[in-house]
């Protein structure tokens, strides 16, 4: 890449899952990319060779945000459901005060185009799947709340300011890219989790509830790759129009069920996974599943690794790295 294509880079919470994913393939596109994370989730070892990696608060990205930057991807946020419902002060005070702050630093930079990590958690349970953009957003809990109202924040500033912005709905992202995952503490998400037992670090699987009107009883919902959802990105900041503010969902388009999960981790691993029923939990809906026309659409985005064996895969060669870390 010559240098008149190289563009840098602001990846706020680049430590972590998602962003250290997204930060590996802006490197690899022959980018300029400084990560800034505050550690508190994120994890040095996330950290891509050959970021420049600055230890801090999104809420002082104004002491490092300058005209030499072209763009910010923001995925620094709290994003624990459960914690959010007990600990609702931490993310109105993290996910939009801190989003407030980096908007600022970036109006006084002039740098004029965002990526923002959104959520399927801002629609609630929804009336009809596939989910479009379209539909109705009631989240259920805070972190989905404050998810969308950084939304709204951005599209004020789009509209009154000029701001180019993407904001890109996540459904339920999985799998690893060779030394990049998964490394929750505490864990939540299911593929991580069942893993986990695969690995004997767990001894059960919980089940929580099995009389939903799905074909096997048990919730369903749409997996994305990890990678896939990085690409997104990369198209995202190609596809930002000054005064607009895009939302998209990603998801592939296919729900699997938290038995087909089970069996799949079961079969990739060849260990035996036991699993407990437990009752269901408050909130969780039957059916998740993302339509993501808009995404193919607008960003030319196409998931190309929708097997929910190769995620699983991907997945547990990580959870094996990590063993050996």
């Amino acid at each position: 890449m010559s240098n008149a294509q190289q563009k840098k880079y602001l990846v706020t919470g680049g430590a972590g899952y998602v962003g250290s994913v997204v930060a590996a393939h802006l490197l690899e596109a022959g980018h300029q990319v400084t990560v800034l994370d505050d550690l508190s989730t994120g994890h040095r070892a996330g950290v891509p060779a050959g970021a420049e990696f600055i230890e801090g608060r999104v809420q002082d990205a104004g002491k490092w945000l300058d005209p030499s930057f072209d763009a910010v991807l923001h995925f620094a946020a709290s994003s624990q459901v459960g914690e959010s419902v007990v600990r609702p002060e931490k993310y109105w005070a993290n996910n939009v005060g801190g989003t407030t702050d980096l908007l600022a630093a970036m109006r006084d930079a002039g740098v004029r185009t965002l990526v923002f990590s959104s959520t399927a958690a801002t629609y609630g349970e929804p009336d009809e799947v596939p989910i479009t953009e379209d539909a109705a957003t009631a989240p259920t809990n805070p972190y989905g709340a404050t998810k969308l109202a950084v939304d709204h924040m951005i599209g004020g500033e789009c509209a009154a300011h000029g701001l180019a912005a993407v904001s890109l709905r996540y459904f339920n992202v999985a799998g690893a890219y060779g030394a990049y995952g998964e490394r929750h503490e505490p864990e939540s998400h299911l593929i991580p989790l069942v893993l986990q037992v695969a690995q004997g670090r767990r001894e059960t699987i919980s089940v929580y509830g099995d009389d939903y009107p799905t074909p096997d009883g048990t919730c369903v919902r749409d997996y994305i790759h990890v990678a896939d959802l990085a690409e997104a990105h990369l198209l995202a900041l190609d596809a930002a129009v000054s005064g607009e503010h895009l939302i998209c969902n990603l998801g592939n388009g296919n729900g699997f069920s938290v038995r087909e999960v089970i069996e799949t981790v079961r079969r990739v691993t060849g260990h035996p996974v036991p699993e407990t029923a437990a009752p269901r939990r408050g909130g969780d809906p039957a059916v998740l599943v993302a339509s993501a026309e808009r995404a193919k659409e607008r960003l030319g985005w196409r998931p190309s690794r929708t097997d929910l064996a190769g995620i699983v895969a991907d997945a547990w060669e990580f959870a094996r790295r990590r063993e050996s870390e």
